[in-house]
C-alpha cells in the first residue's frame, strides 16, 4: 500500500503533465495543497516553496495533509512537498503559478 494516495491542488488532482491554468490562481487569492494518505500511525508532512516552509505537520493516518496559502506577487515557484511515514519517504515538486490579475474571459 502507498503512502501517498492522491496529490490534490484547488481541489484538481495534481498532475505535472496537465495544462498549468488549471492551477493558477491570481495574487492574494488562496491555494490549496492537499495530500491523501494510506497506512496507520502518524505522518510528518512539510510542504515548502523556495526554500519558506508553507506548512508542516504530522498527520495521524489514514488521513489529509491539508495546506492553504496565497502570494502577494505574481511569478511561477517550485514548491517540495515532503512526507515521510510506514518507512517511506515521499517527494514531490509542485508548480505553483500566480497571475497578476485574474483571467477575464
Amino acid at each position: 500500500m502507498k503512502l501517498v494516495k492522491l496529490v490534490k491542488l484547488n481541489n484538481l488532482q495534481y498532475n505535472p503533465n496537465r495544462d498549468p491554468n488549471f492551477y493558477r490562481r491570481p495574487v492574494n487569492e488562496e491555494f490549496r495543497l492537499q495530500a491523501v494518505l494510506n497506512g496507520s500511525g502518524s505522518a510528518q508532512c512539510s510542504f515548502s516553496v523556495e526554500g519558506e516552509t508553507l506548512c508542516e505537520g504530522s498527520v495521524s493516518l489514514p488521513g489529509t495533509f491539508d495546506c492553504k496559502f496565497s502570494y502577494d506577487t505574481a511569478g511561477t515557484r517550485i514548491g517540495d512537498l515532503v512526507i515521510e511515514g510506514n518507512g517511506e519517504t515521499f517527494h514531490e515538486k509542485v508548480r505553483i503559478d500566480v497571475l497578476e490579475h485574474a483571467w477575464i474571459g
